[in-house]
């Protein structure tokens, strides 16, 4: 199985209406889609497991429309909807694992490559809290290998502290040696709301690697989902208002290009 661990840090830096700051380390891997079926479950790690409980595991039904159906089919169902053809290369999966069964992914990111390598779109598969999913489909210029950068309006509430009318401006460095996912919020006059960063270094995808992560970080997910509480307390704290951040009606999974 084709597959990597990017070990690193999630930060997040609030600019207004007043600073505010959070950093937090975790990891995140990268997933081959079409590495996921029973074939090839003779090439995975151990400790890795594929639509069942283990130490660590991935599960289709954390993404895409939550069936639990193959993910590549729901995919390119969303290139075809969004009018940009899928490539017909991988499609890479980056998002945080379960662990000991359970996740909760804020941001996961879809690479959907040609046959040469190349990332011809990026899907934002986006989680909240109340349940909701929201996938954006963006495709990418030609000539951004190296590094991808795209633009779309804010369609989906991921916070009560954010408003509902911003812009997303993301900064891909596309997996190799490091990996970087950035994205800036800005408001409707162009000003910086929000820079949310993941950064994280490639190690090999095997049973020594994922366990010393999970001895590291043996409750990652958990403590994600603790971090977002915690750090909504410090906010309501900092005298933070609730925005009228509210998803389009009847929206669980939509595709949109900005």
């Amino acid at each position: 199985m084709v597959g990597a661990l990017y070990s690193g840090w999630v930060s997040h830096r609030r600019f207004s209406p007043r600073p505010h700051r959070l950093r937090y380390r975790l990891f995140q891997l990268l997933l081959d889609l079409d590495d996921l079926g029973e074939t090839a479950a003779v090439d995975r790690p151990r400790l890795f497991a594929v639509n069942r409980w283990g130490l660590l595991s991935h599960s289709d039904a954390d993404h895409g429309d939550g069936s639990g159906a193959p993910l590549r089919a729901w995919v390119e169902a969303r290139l075809s909807e969004a009018g940009t053809p899928a490539p017909g290369g991988p499609i890479l999966l980056l998002a945080m694992p379960r662990v000991l069964g359970f996740v909760f992914n804020p941001l996961s990111l879809f690479y959907c490559q040609r046959p040469d390598g190349t990332t011809a779109a990026v899907i934002y598969e986006v989680n909240n809290t109340y349940g909701e999913r929201h996938a954006y489909v963006l495709p990418v210029r030609a000539g951004q290998d190296t590094r991808i950068r795209q633009t779309c309006a804010k369609a989906f509430r991921v916070s009560p502290f954010m408003a509902a009318d911003l812009v997303y401006d993301f900064d891909l460095q596309p997996p190799g040696e490091a990996v970087r996912v950035g994205v800036n919020a800005s408001d409707q006059a162009d000003h910086l709301v929000l820079t949310a960063q993941f950064a994280g270094r490639r190690r090999p995808f095997t049973d020594a690697v994922l366990l010393s992560e999970f001895v590291r970080l043996p409750l990652m997910t958990l403590k994600v989902v603790a971090a977002i509480y915690f750090e909504a307390v410090r906010l309501w704290l900092k005298g933070f208002a609730r925005q009228a951040d509210r998803p389009r009606s009847g929206q669980e999974i939509n595709t949109s290009l900005g």
